[in-house]
């Protein structure tokens, strides 16, 4: 028989890969590559390519060890290419074959490169998700809005995650009213697992460290998982220490706590390291234990079988072309303090500088305050993607566009979100205590000192009357500003004004 090779990408860590379970392991070569278009493609934080390339070593290292011929190519040795491609055919030299086989990457971008390679591929689907992409498809088939909760349900009942027979456990899908509670410092609450890296990962640093020294983000201290012994550690971690009150707080924001009860896998199941079924299954224990209330459970569950199933379905049902959607016509260049640049806002400098030391900012930080942000000021669409696509540790193209492009900042015309989420600087407030330190007052509705938050949501609605005024959750919002009196509308444009203004002169804001 014909001699194959094994494509595993480096989000592809799992013994479970469709293209693992097709190979013969006496025959076929599995091939692995750090190559420089993967780790450049866009600017990504060095802590992600140093999670990267020292999860896909352990893991080459683990194939190795239970009898796989692994074709490894590190980033430094002389002759690695600079494509996947590349690397493929230099592989198919050495070994005299033109067959690969691959489960399905999770980008366009390498969907089509191994469509257009010159060699025959066979791709797999990607069967590490609960729902197939045909059954997202059929789902979604005639529906005249995508809403992630019917779906999410569907896959409740798939699963059997939470549920009671036909019927949800407690009598209720979804306990989201109950997940906005503000948080309050705490000096015994744990912190997510940590890990001292190996040898290997330390050579992975040092190559990092060489080779992208400039890129956006602090490479050290380096304290990721990198296997999926450890990843499985960090989970048990979570369940025992962190989910009781993940739903209570998940929404809160601290400036001396990045954490909260955030269980930071994300990553962990992103490459691979971690199953969807297999964190919820977890979860659910804990649950069913009487360890964790519902709220807790349901509300982590639902990240995972509904939201983010959800989110690759809508990648891949809309096409490669999703990422360059600009439905609001927004083209301000992204401001400098995304990348570190000096800001007043202690919100945003809060919220980048977390990002550029951890490569994580939870959800909310990212929707509501660097997101709400961009969308706010108008700021390009794709150049907000590419920033979320580069400073995070668990962003990969087909769960970090339709967050990005969808959910914050509406770019796809409401295919994901029934509204844009904009806030003023009240939400912050609310969920936060980033506003009692900040140079603006959030309580200022205008002047010199007034929440920039305050005077660009507004503008951001005149702005966009045209196209949301009917919305019928946004009525009320309309109705507020047509009650406003003409001096302070006036007084809320200029400040409007007066702060885009100083972005576009690449002043401090």
């Amino acid at each position: 028989m014909v001699k194959r090779l094994i494509l595993v990408l480096g989000d592809q860590l799992s013994n479970n890969l469709s293209a693992l379970r097709d190979a013969d392991k006496e025959r076929d070569i599995v091939v692995m590559a750090e190559v420089a278009d993967e780790a450049s493609y866009v600017g990504h934080h060095p802590k992600k390519i140093a999670l990267i390339f020292a999860a896909m070593r352990h893991f080459a290292e683990e194939l190795q060890d239970d009898g796989w011929q692994v074709a490894y190519s590190r980033l430094d040795d002389d002759d690695t290419s600079k494509s996947i491609v590349g690397e493929l055919m230099r592989r198919g030299q050495e070994h005299d074959t033109t067959e690969v086989v691959a489960t399905r990457p999770g980008e366009w971008r390498l969907v089509e490169a191994l469509d257009n390679a010159p060699l025959t591929v066979t791709m797999l689907p990607d069967d590490r998700f609960v729902a197939s992409l045909d059954e997202f498809n059929t789902w979604a088939e005639g529906r005249k809005s995508l809403r992630m909760e019917y779906f999410y349900r569907d896959m409740r009942r798939k699963t059997g995650l939470m549920m009671e027979g036909d019927e949800p456990a407690g009598k209720k899908w979804n306990y989201d009213h109950e997940n906005r509670k503000p948080a309050s410092g705490d000096m015994l609450r744990s912190k997510p697992m940590e890990f001292t890296p190996d040898q290997m990962t330390e050579e992975v640093l040092d190559l990092v460290e060489k080779k992208f020294d400039k890129n956006f983000g602090v490479l050290r201290p380096f304290t990721h998982a990198v296997t999926r012994g450890q990843a499985l550690r960090a989970l048990d971690h979570f369940a025992k220490n962190l989910l009781d009150c993940f739903g209570d707080y998940q929404d809160a924001m601290l400036q001396d706590d990045r954490f909260l009860h955030h269980s930071l896998l994300s990553q962990y199941l992103n490459i691979g390291f971690l199953d969807p079924v297999e964190i919820c299954t977890r979860v659910e224990e804990e649950w069913k234990a009487g360890n964790v209330p519902i709220n807790a459970a349901e509300g982590f569950i639902r990240q995972i079988i509904g939201w983010r199933e959800y989110v690759r379905g809508i990648y891949f049902r809309e096409g490669p072309d999703y990422v360059t959607r600009n439905a609001l016509g927004h083209e301000r260049d992204l401001p400098w303090m995304y990348w570190g640049g000096e800001t007043q806002m202690n919100c945003v400098a809060h919220a980048v500088d977390q990002t550029r030391e951890l490569a994580y900012a939870h959800h909310i930080q990212r929707l509501m305050v660097t997101g709400n942000f961009a969308l706010l000021a108008g700021v390009d669409p794709h150049q907000v993607h590419e920033w979320y696509l580069a400073v995070y540790h668990d962003a990969f193209e087909w769960v970090e566009a339709p967050n990005t492009i969808g959910m914050s900042q509406f770019a796809d015309d409401g295919i994901i979100a029934s509204k844009p989420y904009v806030s003023s600087g009240n939400y912050i407030d609310k969920m936060s205590d980033y506003c009692g330190s900040c140079a603006y007052s959030v309580k200022d509705k205008t002047g010199e000192k007034a929440c920039p938050f305050n005077l660009l949501y507004w503008d951001f609605l005149v702005r966009h009357r045209e196209k949301f005024s009917n919305n019928p959750r946004m009525g009320q919002m309309y109705a507020t500003w047509d009650r406003m009196k003409e001096d302070r509308k006036d007084a809320v444009l200029k400040g409007a004004k007066r702060i885009l203004d100083r972005l576009d002169a690449g002043e401090i804001v």
